[in-house]
Parts: C-alpha cells; structure tokens; sequence
C-alpha cells in the first residue's frame, strides 16, 4: 500500500490563525501617516468595539505605546496593533487602504464577518 502525502509543500505555511496583516497600501499610508503623528514608533491601532448600524464596529487611532494584550503586526516598516480582544473579531483579516473617486479610506477585509453595513464601518458575527 501506498501513502501519498497531502500536506502542502514545506515552503508554503498557513497563515497563523491569530494574524492580521497590512495591504502594500496600507502599509505605505500608515507609514505617511505615522511620520505625521510623530515618527516611526507610532502604530495605527485597530479595535473593535459595540455600536454601528450592524453590531460592532471598527475603530482606527495613531498610538506610540503597547500594552501586555496588544499584539503587532508590520509589513514594510508599517506597525498595526490589534488588542487580544478585538483580535478574536479580527483573525485572518487585512486592513487595506483604498482610493477611489468619492475619497480614501483604510478598509477592513474581515473573514470572521457574516455581513457589513453599507458604508463598511461595522458588521456583525
């Protein structure tokens, strides 16, 4: 008998579980952005708190200090902190920034989310 090995190959890892990650164009926006605020060691903060029009909603802030519950993640020089309670509503997520004819916007690519509201602010489990 033969036992063929479904694993994927060894240089293609899945993503941990309890990540977030950054857009090529989140990252440079947020890098702008942090320059702004004060320098490099400032991180845009994602949270997730109750309210908006589909139960919880996305909260973004410019931060320069980290707490024993937060947990960063960077790409390209770009630091997003996500506190371990909204990381549970975030999981596998990105945070890209967009722009369009009607304006610019930091955009939240949330799997865990069954549905959003219209403006893509909030959303519900």
């Amino acid at each position: 008998m033969t036992v063929t090995d479904t694993a994927a190959p060894a240089d293609i890892a899945p993503p941990p579980a309890r990540a977030m990650s950054l857009s090529a164009s989140a990252a440079k926006r947020v890098r702008k952005l942090a320059e702004m605020e004060g320098g490099a060691h400032v991180m845009m903060r994602l949270s997730v708190s109750g309210g908006g029009c589909s139960g919880f909603q996305y909260g973004f802030s410019f931060d320069d200090t980290r707490t024993d519950e937060d947990h960063v993640f960077e790409r390209d020089g770009a630091k997003l902190v996500v506190d371990d309670t909204s990381l549970d509503l975030l999981a596998g997520g990105e945070v890209d920034f967009v722009e369009e004819l009607a304006g610019s916007y930091f955009k939240v690519n949330n799997p865990n989310a069954s549905s959003s509201c219209g403006c893509g602010q909030s959303f519900s489990l």
